[in-house]
């Protein structure tokens, strides 16, 4: 008989009715997936890597309303399972003009670390209170597996294994050790019934595959130097695929898949995925991870910052120039929709010291102060993680001008959010365009919120705080100065946190009004022996008064 070894996910539901479910099988099988109204889906296994996978659609859902569901292999029920202390898992559809609602967050580490879960704490709050509000979608921003840094017991799995003197010693390798991750991650049993019953959309950061991932050319030079490093990459990109990337994808975009039909055609997959994976090493244009999701009138770009870099000093680039095209023809027409959600892994707007240290860096990696700076800036990116937007002056540029284009003028949005994780604390920024044309119309903000389950050193905690602080910006333009770098047309403010802890910000969409939430997991007690709970530390309006630019009065609960 066949069994669920890991899932099921609850992954796309739209407002027509349409669902995928994903689950992974100890067997091949047929996954049946049996909904409360009648409803039902089928899908026959395909095969990676001695693993049985399947991503079963269904269609004919009631908008408006929320059925439970049931999974079937070969005809046998294995969800819910028959001792299983939380609610069933179900499906909801929105209603068209409802309110949408959408959970964010980034770098959850396995459960042995970083203290309190906010997924955890999430899933508890909502087991605990069938009526209480839950997410229409979860946005899971990079980080959803640590390859490079892993639990103690994945570790003494890895040891039974393979030598782990041998390169890359205490890290993942190949596919089948990708696979723990995802097992030790995502059965946990709070986390699991989360993403039976909560739809997630998904997109890598580096540690899905390494720590600095594509930081620039000598970088990547140095990694593919060594003799483990193509299996590792191969092998991240297919596990990524199949667990992460087949489930951001529409029923109808997964049709016209020619990848997923060949892995389907064929009793193994395996050789065509990985041929798909070499191509994507080989020429990371010839892929496109990045995805559109409309849901009603929120448009959300889910944009890939790592994988569709340009790394040669002389064009470096965050995105290529066919991811660049694509962000441009995703951007939605005048009037077509209420609010546009961009989410990158990376910040857009960081710390004013950070953002001027990345852009200084980067004009010293290009020449700007000659070969000997030139050097000492390869060896700063890498120390200090100097490699977000801002460490790619044209790529944040072009963001800025294209965030300007989509938020202007009649019909434009009432709010452009760039959603972000990736530098373990929360913050809102947002920016002015002090000496251009009119600013947008649109309330433009940078929402960033991690990590959901990691540690922050006390000294880390520090270098944001004085990332922020007046001083910091003042030192950060004195290394512009010396980098001869150009100021971009655009400034910032931030006019909410820091916030430090693990935590989940919520944005709920309605008509064109925007709330913004960010709650942190605490435990219940004083001395860490109650359950985990979320506390709202911050509730606010983001689209309090229509004035570009002002800076609104902070809601917070302490």
């Amino acid at each position: 008989m066949a069994g669920l070894r890991l899932g099921p996910l609850l992954r796309y539901v739209d407002q027509r009715g349409a669902a995928t479910v994903w689950a992974e099988a100890d067997r091949p099988c047929t996954v049946r997936v049996r909904c409360a109204d009648g409803t039902t889906g089928s899908a026959r296994t395909f095969q990676i890597a001695g693993h049985h996978y399947a991503l079963v659609p269904l269609a004919g859902l009631t908008p408006g309303t929320a059925t439970a569901y049931e999974v079937l292999l070969d005809g046998r029920p294995v969800w819910p399972q028959p001792d299983s202390l939380f609610p069933p898992s179900t499906i909801a559809v929105p209603a068209d003009g409802s309110a949408l609602r959408v959970t964010f967050g980034s770098c959850r580490r396995a459960p042995e670390t970083g203290g309190t879960d906010a997924l955890d704490a999430l899933a508890a709050g909502l087991a605990a209170d069938p009526e209480a509000e839950r997410p229409d979608v979860l946005l899971l921003l990079g980080d959803q597996v640590y390859a490079d840094s892993v639990s103690a017991e994945t570790r003494r799995w890895l040891g039974a294994r393979r030598d782990l003197r041998d390169a890359p010693g205490a890290q993942v390798a190949d596919y089948e050790e990708y696979t723990r991750l995802y097992y030790e991650s995502w059965l946990d049993p709070e986390v699991r019934w989360l993403l039976s019953t909560v739809p997630s959309c998904h997109i890598f950061d580096d540690h899905d595959v390494i720590d600095d991932w594509n930081t620039s050319a000598a970088w990547l030079a140095g990694m593919r130097a060594t003799p483990w490093w193509q299996e590792r990459l191969i092998s991240g990109l297919m596990s990524y695929w199949v667990h992460q990337h087949l489930g951001n994808l529409s029923p109808a975009e997964l049709a016209a898949d020619p990848l997923y039909a060949a892995v389907r055609g064929t009793p193994d997959g395996t050789e065509a995925l990985r041929s798909f994976a070499a191509s994507a090493d080989a020429d990371p244009a010839a892929v496109r991870w990045s995805y559109r999701r409309d849901f009603g009138r929120t448009r959300l770009l889910m944009v890939d910052s790592r994988a569709a870099r340009v790394l040669d000093e002389e064009r470096r680039a965050i995105l290529d120039e066919g991811e660049a095209r694509w962000l441009q023809e995703q951007l939605p027409a005048p009037g077509a929709c209420d609010h546009l959600l961009i989410g990158t892994s990376l910040p857009w707007l960081l710390p004013p010291l950070i953002h001027d240290a990345e852009g200084w860096d980067a004009a010293l990696c290009a020449g700007s102060r000659g070969p000997r700076w030139a050097r000492i800036g390869e060896k700063l990116r890498r120390r200090a993680d100097l490699e977000h937007w801002a460490a790619f002056p044209a790529s944040f540029g072009l963001l800025g001008e294209l965030i300007v284009r989509a938020g202007s003028g009649p019909g434009a949005p009432a709010t452009v959010a760039v959603l972000s994780g990736d530098v373990h604390h929360a913050y809102v920024a947002e920016p002015f365009w002090p000496n251009s044309a009119p600013q947008p119309t649109a309330r433009v903000a940078q929402l960033t919120c991690s990590p959901v389950h990691n540690s922050v050193p006390a000294p880390v905690r520090a270098g944001f705080r004085f990332g922020w602080s007046r001083f910091g910006r003042r030192l950060g333009r004195a290394l512009s100065r010396h980098g001869r770098v150009v100021r971009p047309p655009v400034d910032w403010r931030r006019t909410g946190g820091p916030w430090f802890g693990n935590q989940l910000m919520t944005l709920t969409l309605h008509g064109r009004s925007a709330r913004l939430r960010l709650d942190q997991a605490r435990r219940a007690r004083v001395l860490r022996i109650g359950p985990v709970q979320l506390k709202t530390i911050l509730d606010r309006p983001l689209t309090l008064d229509a004035t570009p630019g002002s800076i609104h009065p902070m809601e917070t609960r302490h």
